[in-house]
């Protein structure tokens, strides 16, 4: 028979309860073998009681305390009660000399301690009874966040100033430097938004104008890491030079919400925007002869396009990409049946071949002749130009675009070289 005698209103904080006439603390800590709470007890005494119930201070210590000894337990390992029973009257019974004493000799949680309103100075100094005159019942996860994250930040020996901290809150990356940046001028100290403004203006200018293309080998909101990576080194080197003061992460995080904007505005943005950025425009009429193309993954999946499609043939056969390119499926081809050629991409490979019809197959059975030509690709940037000058006109408008290898143990040993080179 288990009764709750004694629980606070925030439901983590330990809990004293009588089970078979025994009083006993009750809290919750990590978790077992299958990712749910583990919950460990260990007897009390009613003077033990009396402190917990009067004095949160002590009752958060002896938590903070006992805490490790339920990380010690594992997914499956019981408490050490005797260690924890031990705790018992130094941690709530003692002068707050000989608790502080005694937590020079322990382990103990520290970041619960800063959840529920510990002040950080006094816990670095070891007075941990004076930095829990201000605790609190409920806690602040975010400041103990805060807390862990600052102390990673001393640990490598890169702490942050006040520009720095601002500028990691205005774009929220100063929790969790994974998180995707926005800007969030309301969690900013208002004395240091101006400055936080000079230096995303300072960004805003070195990048404007550039963009972040899309990837559609990676599907269809994948964007160009080519793109991302010059505009980073653009916005790195411009705020830098502007505001030598800056520490490496700081400086990143303003490069990141530049590249997320523009990686953001390229997805939002038609595959038509991209094909117009490669310099198509066979779709607006002109001098371009506009004839049928056929498309063709590595599965043999064909898409056709015809003339009086109203979206251009690039946007057509990029669309076709994002919703077919995987590992296993690389390879993707543009026929022009009518003129006897085409265009191979070889995403795995960093290559292209262009196929020119030599000789058309005879009606007695003999096999039609073509000529294969290979070219290096450098990103889906290259891949895109090379699209865009074939479909606009043909495989004569890719000569310059070169070298072209007809012969492909040449042009393998070539394609080594510059792997091995990179």
């Amino acid at each position: 028979m288990r009764d709750i005698v004694f629980t606070r209103q925030s439901g983590w904080i330990p809990n004293v309860i009588r089970e078979d006439g025994e009083l006993r603390l009750m809290l919750g800590a990590g978790a077992d073998a299958n990712h749910e709470p583990r919950t460990f007890t260990f007897s009390i005494r009613e003077a033990h009681l009396a402190v917990i119930q009067d004095d949160l201070a002590r009752h958060l210590l002896l938590w903070s305390a006992v805490l490790p000894l339920c990380d010690a337990a594992g997914t499956r390992g019981r408490l050490d009660e005797n260690a924890a029973m031990t705790l018992l009257d130094p941690v709530l019974l003692s002068t707050p000399a000989d608790v502080d004493a005694l937590f020079q000799r322990i382990r103990w949680d520290r970041i619960r301690l800063i959840a529920h309103g510990a002040d950080i100075d006094l816990l670095e100094r070891g007075q941990v009874c004076a930095a829990m005159r201000a605790a609190t019942e409920t806690s602040n996860e975010k400041r103990a966040h805060e807390y862990r994250a600052n102390r990673r930040r001393t640990e490598r020996g890169a702490p942050l100033g006040p520009l720095d901290t601002a500028l990691l809150k205005y774009t929220g990356q100063y929790l969790h430097g994974a998180t995707v940046p926005r800007r969030m001028p309301d969690a900013v100290d208002p004395a240091l938004l101006p400055e936080v403004i000079r230096v995303i203006a300072t960004a805003e200018q070195a990048s404007a104008g550039m963009r972040i293309g899309r990837d559609p080998r990676h599907g269809r909101r994948a964007t160009d890491k080519q793109d991302w990576a010059r505009m980073a080194a653009t916005v790195d080197a411009a705020v830098r030079r502007a505001h030598p003061e800056l520490v490496d992460e700081a400086v990143r995080t303003v490069g990141f919400l530049m590249c997320s904007e523009a990686a953001d505005r390229s997805r939002s943005a038609p595959m038509e925007d991209d094909a117009e950025t490669a310099g198509d425009r066979a779709h607006s009429g002109g001098s371009v002869k506009r004839r049928p193309l056929s498309f063709t993954d590595d599965k043999g999946v064909e898409k056709k396009w015809l003339p009086d499609s109203p979206r251009p043939a690039t946007a057509e056969f990029w669309d076709f990409v994002g919703d077919r390119s995987a590992a296993d499926n690389e390879v993707f081809t543009i026929e022009d049946e009518e003129m006897g050629e085409g265009i191979q991409v070889h995403f795995y490979a960093d290559s292209i071949a262009r196929i020119t019809t030599v000789r058309e197959g005879a009606d007695g059975g003999s096999d039609p002749e073509y000529r294969v030509e290979y070219s290096l690709v450098d990103g889906i940037g290259g891949y895109r130009n090379l699209v865009g000058a074939f479909v606009r006109g043909g495989c004569a408008a890719l000569e310059h675009h070169g070298p072209w290898l007809s012969d492909a143990a040449e042009f393998e040993r070539a394609r080594r070289r510059r792997r091995g080179a990179q």
